[in-house]
């Protein structure tokens, strides 16, 4: 299928739905937000730390969208918890970026649960390896393990997979982008495809 076709076919299997729904109370969604407030485009990931596809979409496109949409200001990207129940460690990364994001090092901590999710996903007890990978990131250990042990963001991982849901998201990674569902993780091609066509409408309707 050519780059073209595939888009189409992506933009076409959209499924319009409601975004996901802000917390009530603080959410950690600045610091869980790349990009400007001001951008034109706003995608919401929805996404599984412990997903083999969300890895590969971290690891594969997003280096391409944030240096060709995100850095530019034509897209803002909002992370979104959806730990799936098949995977019993993807609930404790997503508690343990969120509380990274409370010392301003969620995207630290996110990339690298993604660039080491081989290494511990199939661990029975992860918690002293993401230790470790919260200090890589330059977070505070003492008051990271804090967070982890008292499950301080256990509600917003909680809130954030049933705002996932009401939006239509039944897989990961999943992306809301202006009123659409695309499921999977797509190449930068089929990105670029279908962010250039909204920006394109945006700019013939100034």
């Amino acid at each position: 299928m050519t780059t073209s076709r595939y888009a189409l076919a992506a933009l076409a299997g959209l499924a319009l739905t409601a975004a996901p729904a802000a917390s009530v109370q603080d959410d950690l969604r600045a610091a869980r937000t790349r990009g400007s407030a001001t951008a034109p485009v706003t995608i919401y990931e929805m996404s599984d730390f412990q997903c083999p596809w969300c890895g590969r979409f971290a690891r594969e496109t997003m280096p391409a969208l944030d240096s060709e949409y995100i850095r530019t200001g034509k897209v803002r990207l909002i992370f979104v918890n959806l730990p799936l129940a098949m995977h019993p460690n993807a609930g404790p990364a997503a508690e343990l970026a969120m509380c990274a994001a409370r010392q301003g090092k969620f995207w630290p901590v996110h990339d690298l649960l993604f660039r080491h999710q081989e290494r511990w996903a199939g661990m029975r007890e992860p918690g002293a390896y993401f230790l470790a990978l919260g200090d890589s990131a330059g977070a505070n250990r003492d008051a990271l393990a804090e967070c982890v042990r008292t499950g301080a963001t256990r509600e917003i991982v909680r809130r954030d997979a049933e705002g996932a849901a009401r939006s239509g998201a039944r897989s990961t990674p999943s992306f809301y982008i202006e009123g659409g569902i695309l499921p999977g993780a797509q190449p930068i091609e089929v990105f670029r495809e279908i962010l250039d066509s909204i920006l394109t409408v945006r700019q013939q309707r100034r």
